[in-house]
């Protein structure tokens, strides 16, 4: 065991992913990624039901939640008064070369641990800008809104940009309408309408998304999951992005558009903290 081991594989530091994991042939799994603080996972109970819905919808059996919070004890022990971020990881596990699912498996179950991002006073004041990705996202009804190992599209998308002016990317899928960011929800303000792209088709359903959602109306802000043309959120009064690492952000500037700063972003950003 290193000394200061950053992985886990099935609860252990010394275990090996074997290369017939489908997990590492197929990116036949699902992935969670999330705030950890003085070693307790933050908001445990929507990621393991997202975890667990994941699962489920491609038919692997999620670990138990006990055996996932062990987990993040054992491997975040030593920085327990730090905000990190843990990465589990849940695969189908070991199967023989080919795409047909085993009849019997074993999941495999990692977990990663990391800094937490450190984002720039400036991010919250002034906003971000957000590169239009030339990548566009595929339809797949199936796998819409889970938080898969298939992410081919988003490394290429990430891969389109190097300007560090540059927060995320754009994600639009062929008939041009918005769907999310290559790390981010994204939603738009109309007056008190807040909108959000509908993920029937693809897309990842954060939880962040989700909570907000949820507290919007504390705004006094109906909310709508809905089908979002480009031309359409580029009319929008208020944009921001979101996830469970850095909360919320207003976008300020895509392509020539340009938003000035406004109170939104604050405001939601000041509810999931005291959610």
């Amino acid at each position: 065991m290193t000394q200061n081991p950053t992985y886990l594989i099935n609860g252990s530091f010394d275990q090996s992913i074997s290369p017939f994991d489908r997990g590492f042939a197929y990116g036949d799994g699902v992935f969670r990624t999330l705030a950890v603080k003085a070693g307790q996972p933050i908001h445990w109970a929507l990621h393991y039901q997202k975890l667990v819905e994941d699962c489920a919808a491609i038919g692997i059996v999620c670990p138990r939640a006990e055996l996932l919070i062990d987990d993040i004890k054992l491997l975040f022990a030593p920085h327990a008064e730090e905000v990190m971020v843990a990465k589990i990881i849940i695969t189908r596990g070991e199967g023989e070369r080919g795409y047909a699912i085993p009849s019997i498996s074993t999941p495999t179950r990692i977990l990663i641990k990391s800094l937490l991002p450190s984002y720039a006073d400036a991010l919250y004041v002034e906003g971000v800008t957000l590169h239009l990705c030339e990548t566009r996202l595929s339809v797949q009804p199936k796998l819409a809104g889970i938080k898969h190992l298939n992410r081919l599209e988003n490394v290429i998308a990430r891969s389109e940009w190097q300007d560090e002016m540059l927060f995320d990317g754009l994600l639009l899928d062929a008939q041009d309408h918005v769907i999310e960011c290559t790390m981010s929800n994204i939603f738009t303000r109309f007056g008190d309408e807040l909108l959000t792209p509908d993920l029937s088709q693809n897309g990842v359903a954060g939880i962040t998304r989700q909570r907000i959602l949820h507290l919007a109306k504390s705004l006094n802000l109906i909310t709508k999951v809905q089908a979002l043309p480009f031309t359409h959120l580029l009319k929008a009064d208020e944009v921001l992005i979101c996830n469970s690492l850095y909360g919320a952000f207003q976008v300020t500037r895509i392509l020539d558009k340009i938003w000035t700063p406004q109170p939104l972003a604050n405001q939601i950003r000041s509810l999931l903290v005291h959610d």
